[in-house]
């Protein structure tokens, strides 16, 4: 089928297919652009900014059946502008797609929609909340109260998700600079869902229950154009603590990172460019690309020194844009889980 690659192709301006990941270094003419000292509003930013080129309500899961067997979800939806307005019907210029994904110890399944906006067949809406597309949705009466569903040809998980902590902002109060040049992003978290439901996969349904992390973000030019990808890591500890840190990779081999440190208690401490570091430790062949699946991460402020595992090293999102998305294993000075997000690697 070559129809889902088409639609997404329309996604990006065909004359910035080659700027960055998947052309978001795409030049923001036309489109709002994010600038410091943001001022967000709630509940109307769950909700999406048409005005801006691409967002996502981006959610991972680290899951545990009765058993103890360890699983991985994922749920995103995007949204991607051909214009910055809105219209009814098929002449809207709003795209939207959406990946899911579940991640057993050796298995890795993923599924794919792609709809476009004004008939209905995905969107968001602010109160009561809900994101979806197709039967995939991301709903309840608040933003703290959630469920999620998504169905793929062999595997579905419906979770409830309830918060028990703040959100979180990133960089400079949200605005969220990725690279010297000074392109950003608006970007929060919400990463203290509790999370219980079933994950059905091929043997049958399995109960689980664990924790989710929630990133929302919008841009119309979240990266340079001369940025190939990112190694994004969301870190949980056992101290209850948690991590965000990423790297941007440039064509000729350095990097820009960025990093926020949460707080048990949800505050927040956010480290510039240099603080955060991850060098590989494993580089294995997924899908027939050299993509590292063991990193060592260190943020030296806190005596964080540690080594990120892959759950499952070949969890490999063979999608319209292929990518590498799963939950880690955190062992050395901290112990804990989390989930590693790779893009670029070709």
């Amino acid at each position: 089928m070559i129809v889902r690659p088409l639609l997404l192709l329309l996604l990006i301006p065909l004359q910035a297919v080659a700027q960055g990941f998947a052309g978001l270094g795409t030049n923001a003419d036309g489109f709002a652009v994010p600038t410091p000292e943001p001022e967000f509003t709630f509940p109307q930013d769950h909700g999406a900014h048409p005005d801006y080129r691409i967002e996502w309500w981006y959610l991972t899961a680290n899951l545990t059946g009765p058993d103890g067997t360890t699983y991985g979800v994922q749920w995103t939806l995007f949204r991607s502008a051909l214009a910055p307005e809105t219209r009814e019907g098929w002449s809207d210029p709003q795209v939207w797609f959406a990946h899911a994904a579940a991640t057993t110890p050796d298995r890795h399944y993923v599924a794919e929609r792609v709809a476009r906006g004004g008939i209905g067949q995905a969107g968001v809406t602010i109160a009561p909340f809900e994101a979806w597309i197709d039967d995939w949705r991301m709903a309840g009466p608040s933003f703290d109260d959630l469920s999620l569903s998504a169905r793929g040809t062999e595997f579905a998980y419906d979770l409830d998700l309830q918060a028990n902590g703040p959100l979180i902002f990133h960089g400079d109060a949200g605005f969220s600079v990725k690279s010297a040049e000074g392109q950003a992003s608006y970007y929060y978290s919400q990463p203290f869902y509790k999370v219980s439901g079933t994950l059905t996969l091929p043997a049958g349904d399995v109960e689980v229950t664990g924790s989710a992390w929630l990133d929302r973000e919008w841009s119309s030019q979240p990266l340079a154009e001369t940025q190939s990808g990112w190694d994004w890591f969301s870190l949980s500890f056992d101290t209850g603590d948690k991590l965000m840190g990423f790297l941007l990779r440039e064509d000729g081999g350095a990097s820009f990172s960025s990093a926020t440190w949460i707080a048990a208690d949800g505050t927040t401490t956010a480290y510039p460019d240099g603080a955060f570091a991850a060098q590989p430790l494993e580089v294995r062949e997924v899908a027939g690309r050299d993509v590292p699946t063991q990193w060592a991460v260190q943020l030296q402020d806190h005596n964080i020194d540690v080594t990120v595992t892959a759950l499952n090293p070949n969890s490999w999102m063979a999608l319209s844009i292929p990518y590498w998305e799963g939950p880690v294993a955190v062992t050395g000075s901290h112990t804990g889980r989390g989930y590693l997000e790779m893009t670029g690697y070709e």
